[in-house]
Formats: C-alpha cells, structure tokens, sequence
C-alpha cells in the first residue's frame, strides 16, 4: 500500500486535541422572541399603543380601548374590547398615554385616568384631541392636530395654534423642561414656563420624533437624521442605510433607538447596524403604527393588522438546547424519526401532521448525532433511550424492503401514497401495512454511516454499539457488492448513489461532486474499516486513493471548483451550475469519518488540511455546524464566536414564516458568484427564512407562510452538542 499504508491512527488522541482550544464559557445571553396578538374584529384600525406598572397593555383603535386576550409564545392571542371599567363605556377615547406608569386617557371632554384613585380630571377645550404627552407635576400638553392646550390641576394653562399648522408628535423632555411638537414639516419647542415657542428645524416630509438627552432624532418618509437641539443644526447625513426608510415612529427604550416603518420594525444596536423585526415570525402585518415600551423590559409594537409583545430574556446555551429539546418530542418525532409538521394553517402548530421527507434517513442521521453526544456529555438517560428509538426507526429503513443492505428513504403506513411527498416514489412490502420509499440517495448514505459510527464509538451500551456496526457493515456490503453503487428494487443504481470511478472521475475536475463523492466514500470505508476490522474496506479505499485518484479528488482545493467547460457533458454542466449548499452538509458529516476514523496520521494530516480549506471557503456563512465540524480536527482557529452568534441567534421560533429582506438598504449586494453569496455580510439567522444547514444561508428571501415547522433536532442540537462533546462550548455556568 506504499507511505499511504504506513501506521495507523489513535482515536482516543484525536478528541483530545480540542484542549488547546478557545472554549465558549456558556454565561447568560438575551434571547428575542414574540408573542402576537390579531385583531379579532373586522375594520378596526389600531392607533396608539400604552401600558402601565401592573403590565396592562391597552392598545387605542377605531373600534375604542382593546386589551389583548390569551397568547403565547407559538399560541398567538387577539385584541378584544376593554370591559374592564364598566362606568367608562360611553366615554369615547381619541389618545393614551402612559403617565409616571399609569396608563392615562384623553377624550372629548378631560383628559383623566383611572389610577391616582380617578383624581386627574382635567376638561379641555379642544373638539377632539388625539395626541397627548405628559409634562412635570401632571401637567398634559394635547393637541387635536392643528390646536393645542396645556392642562394641570383641573386648569387650562395655555391655549393656542401649533406654529407649523399642523401637529403630528408632542415629546415631553426633561432635559429642557419642555415639550417638543413636530409638525409636518418643521420641530418647535413650547415653554410651559414661559408659554413660548422656539422654532429648532425645518424641512419637507418629516414623519417622526424622538428627544434624546442631546440630539432630536427624526424621521422621515426616506430615512432619519439627528439634529442638534440646542440650534436646530443637522448632525451629520441622514440615514438612509436602514432596513426600511419610510419611518413612521421612533421611540427610545432602555437606551436604544426603536424605528417603526412601513415594513417592520428596527433597533439600533451599538455597533451602529440593526435588528431587524419583520415578517409574521415577528410582527402580525408590516406597517407599524406604534412602538413603546411594554411590561418586563418588553417591546410593544403596533402595527396595522395587530400588536406583538417582543420579549427579551435571559438564557444560556444548555437553557435553549432544553427548550428546543421539548420542541423535538414533543411535535417531531415521527414513528422514531426526526420529521417536521407539515400542513399547518398560518403557523398555527395544532393543525399540522408529522410529514415524510425524502431525507427522513438524513434528517434522523443528524438529529441522533446530537443524541449521540448528548449522551456522551451527559449520561442522560432519556438521550440513550432517544437514541435507540432513533436508531431502530433507522434500522427498519433496511429490513422494510427486500433488497439486501439497501437503506430506505423513509416508510409509511400504506394507502397514504397520494398524500405523501414524490408518490412515485413508494413502493408496497410485503406487508399490506406499509409502503417503503425507493431512490436513496449519498446524502442518506453519508448521513447513515456518520451517525453509526458516532454511535458505535461514544455510547456505552454494547447493544447499541453491535446494532450500529452491523448497519454500517451491511450498507456498505452493499455498495462493495454492487461495485460501489447504491443499487435500487429495480437492479439499477439509484441517480445519486455513485460513487464508482467510472462515474466520479467523468466528471471534470473542477466539478464538485468529484470531490465530494471521492471525500464521502473514502470516509465511509474508513468508517467500516475502524469498526468491522475487514480488510475489503481497507484494501478497496487504497485502490481507489492510489489507482482512481480519489485521494486527489477529495484534497482538491475548494478555490478549483467551479463551473464545467463548454465542451463538458451536460450532467457535469447541471452539477456546476453554481455551488451546491447540500454538498457543504455532505462533506462536513462525512469529515467525521474522514477525519477521525484516518487509516494513519499521514493521512489525517491531510485531510485536516482539506477540512480547513473547505471551512475557509465557508466561513462568511458563519455556520455552526461547518464551524464545529472543524473543530473536531484541532485547529486553534475554527470561527467559535461565530459558531457561537449562530447558536444564540437563531430564532426559537421555527415555523417557516416567509421572511423577506432584499429590499434592505442597510445591507452590500454583491454581483453573481458561483458561491451565491448575495451579501457582503450574512444576516442573523432571526431575520432569515428557516432552513436546515442544506441551504444557503445568504438567501435573502423565502419561506412558506408559516406552513411548516421545522426540528430543532438536526438544525440547532446537532452543533450545540457536538460543541459540548468537543469541548469548545462549556456547561451553564453555574
């Protein structure tokens, strides 16, 4: 066998490797999620938005006082009538407020609140006032949009015109002792002392108003500027990089910026980008009326189809990986496999059913993986007893149809085929019971043996161990038998299980799939190598490194793939097109056994250099897993922060609510690339559409409306675990 030959390789010395790495102290982080609230009457339009130190939230709308009913987290409630103070029925309410945390009201005849014992009754004059803002001592300065009149004490202190003819804002600030009125096109401030007005700016088109300790913040139908409040005089451009630009409020809460705008709602965060909240995962509609502070430094945001309540709360790594936990058992497990629930009507999870996936195998391959090494981290019993459900759903993929060692894509009680994804696909058994799904595909097949050998190595339980190095022995009898292919019912190798060199090395060398089949078979002999200990596995991965180039194929630098000739033959052409991100997830599981399983530290090294050229190319996605997968090989560098910004960021919601972000102007498009890499920058996973690590995470726009929810298991637990088994991610401090 040559140098390639030579010596073997310490599993045991691989994982320890990892102890000169950075390690990711597992400490508090803020976690954002929403709960909703609809409009349950028709033709009602929301208006303003308050609420007080008890947490009631009263939302002001065309249909009078609304206060939200039920909701929770996934359980969205709705915005019913406010009965609670039966005597104030007739009183017909134009503007709220929240007042030293109470909530305070203006209608046709006071302005009043029902806190204070009901003390503050103060009549005014105007004919309909429906902006109110609350000075020192329970003075009220409101306005009806053209006139304004200042209340304290039951007296009306002043009374006159808005300067700019029109009134659209009233800020009080405490820093001045005065209240700050924008107009439509200009900001005046009046001196309740003095009962005087200064004019600050002007320009065309302002639409919102905020007064910080400073500096006025502005907006407008095309971006926000600061101004100087001591003389009038712009602080620099206006903003026009945001995520929207048509502004309609700005609020400062806990100290950061909050933008409303036609389509969603931003923060300023203290690197000067922002967090983004659009899309149904966020807030009920697009256009937000209203932003202000809620209950437990929450956020109330108004918008013109509802409310969403966005909460922010304290939560460690090990914290989330229970949550999703739950998530997974309690509503994705199908007959042991890692399913999502399909069908839903608008994100409503109660109306879904557990789907078939042509990646069942896969999908359950990656989810048991983070079992895997839950198990090994933690001892946890009910991770051992996740694993052999798993594990015997993924056994009975092989025993359900009569081709010997070939795994199943999935299975599924029979008279259903019509309703199942690809009918054509599915097969009947020999039971009249069930169905079994035919065209296995490498994905499947690498995802299979990653997980048994992950399985066969880390758990403790000699059954468990057996079960799993016999599947890997039959799958991969089978593709020795069938001169590397995976052969089908139909005696034909199914489209995508070829790994023969007949077909891997037609391709052009600059075709990816080269090198991914070459990557993903050697390490799946390796794998039956190190477990079985027969030679064939051994012999047939030496043939094919030293005599078919496969050894080529797989160290073959990313930068070098790329498109095929013109004078290629038209599969070749389909399979470069443009970068395959299901080809990333391949490569990464089958790392695992390429790596870790080596013949011989020769060996290892190299591959350790291909898995970092690989994760070179990857690291703008800032993918956890990719990132974690690296890891495994001992490298110092390996992204941890970003590994870790993906883990906190991405979203407990996982319902496929359609998120959109290409009309962004706070983020650097590129020009087309066989990457597809659209963005200078990767956004959060929270402002993203769902996808599982297959996908590419520089889409911008995509989901289905909230139709579907996808496991937890394989998106999130799979990285975080692996993180913990690595030892780059520690416990829950404390």
């Amino acid at each position: 066998m040559g140098l390639l030959g030579c010596g073997e390789t310490n599993t045991e010395s691989v994982s320890s490797e990892n102890r000169s790495q950075e390690i990711h102290q597992d400490t508090p982080f803020i976690q954002d999620y929403s709960i909703k609230y609809t409009l349950e009457q028709e033709d009602t339009r929301p208006l303003q938005i308050a609420s007080d130190r008890n947490g009631a939230i009263r939302v002001l709308s065309t249909a009078g006082l609304l206060l939200p009913r039920k909701g929770q987290f996934l359980y969205p409630g709705t915005l019913v009538p406010d009965t609670r103070y039966r005597t104030s029925k007739h009183k017909i309410i134009s503007g709220i407020t929240s007042y030293d945390q109470q909530l305070v009201y203006v209608d046709q005849q006071a302005v009043y609140s029902n806190a204070w014992a009901g003390k503050l009754f103060d009549e005014h004059a105007l004919s309909s006032p429906r902006l109110i803002a609350g000075g020192p001592d329970l003075s009220f300065l409101i306005s009806d949009g053209t006139s304004l009149e200042l209340l304290q004490n039951g007296n009306s202190i002043w009374k006159g015109e808005a300067p700019a003819g029109t009134v659209e804002v009233i800020r009080f600030d405490p820093q001045t002792a005065a209240f700050w009125v924008l107009g439509a096109d200009r900001v005046d401030v009046f001196s309740p002392e003095s009962q005087s007005w200064r004019q600050v700016y002007t320009a065309p088109d302002l639409t919102a108003l905020a007064v910080l300790e400073d500096k006025l913040v502005l907006g407008t139908s095309d971006g926000f500027l600061y101004v100087d409040k001591s003389n009038g005089e712009p602080i620099g451009a206006i903003q026009r990089r945001l995520p929207a630009t048509d502004i309609s409020c700005i609020r400062e809460i806990d100290g950061r910026l909050w933008f409303g705008s036609d389509m969603g709602a931003f923060a300023l965060r203290e690197d000067g980008t922002y967090d983004y909240y659009h899309g149904e995962r966020w807030i009920p509609g697009s256009a937000v009326i209203d932003i202000t502070a809620g209950p437990e430094q929450s956020v109330l945001i108004l918008t013109d189809e509802g409310l969403a309540q966005i909460h922010f709360d304290t939560m460690t790594l090990e914290e989330k990986a229970s949550f999703y936990q739950e998530q997974v058992r309690d509503r994705h497990i199908r007959l042991g496999f890692n399913a999502s629930l399909s069908g839903m009507n608008g994100g409503d999870i109660t109306t879904g059913y557990l789907s078939d996936s042509d990646n069942d195998g896969l999908w359950t391959s990656m989810y048991l993986g983070g079992e895997v090494f839950r198990y090994a981290v933690t001892k946890a019993p009910d991770a051992l007893q996740n694993c052999r459900e798993s594990l015997e759903a993924m056994e009975r993929l092989f025993t359900i149809n009569n081709v010997p060692g070939f795994p199943s894509r999935s299975f599924e009680r029979s008279g259903y085929i019509e309703q199942l994804s690809d009918p054509h696909r599915w097969q009947p058994t020999g039971d009249p019971e069930w169905d079994w799904k035919s065209t296995t595909s490498s994905d499947e097949a690498i995802g299979h043996i990653f997980v048994y050998g992950a399985m066969a190595e880390l758990v403790d339980d000699e059954d468990l161990q057996q079960r799993s190095i016999a599947l890997i022995d039959t799958l991969m009898q089978h593709v020795i038998d069938n001169d590397l292919y995976l052969v089908d019912f139909d005696g034909k190798p199914t489209t995508w299980g070829r790994w023969n060199p007949e077909y891997v090395n037609a391709r052009p060398k600059m075709v990816g799939d080269r090198k991914l089949n070459a990557s993903n078979l050697i390490a799946m002999l390796q794998t039956a190598y190190h477990f079985t200990g027969k030679e064939i596995y051994k012999e047939k991965a030496f043939e094919l490194m030293e005599e078919h180039e496969y050894l080529d194929n797989l160290m073959r630098p990313i930068s070098e793939i790329g498109t095929a000739p013109e004078d290629a033959d038209d599969w070749s052409k389909m399979l470069s097109e443009n970068w395959n991100h299901s080809d990333d997830e391949m490569y990464f599981l089958g790392y695992w056994g390429l790596y870790r399983y080596a013949f011989n530290d020769t060996l290892q090294a190299m591959y350790k250099d291909a898995i970092i050229d690989h994760w070179e190319a990857e690291r703008p996605e800032k993918e956890g897993a990719w990132n974690l997968f690296t890891a495994m090989t001992g490298t110092d560098s390996f992204d941890l922060a970003e590994a870790v910004w993906y883990l906190q960021e991405y979203p407990l919601d996982l319902i496929t609510w359609t998120m959109n972000n290409s009309h962004r102007k706070d983020i650097d498009l590129l020009e087309p690339n066989f990457r597809q890499q659209f963005t200078e920058a990767v956004l959060p996973p929270d402002e993203l559409r769902i996808s599982r690590h297959n996908a590419n995470r520089f889409t911008l726009d995509g989901g289905n409306d909230g139709r579907s929810e996808y496991s937890a298991g394989d998106i999130w637990l799979l990285p975080y675990w692996l993180g913990r088994y690595l030892g780059v991610i520690s416990p829950a401090a404390g």
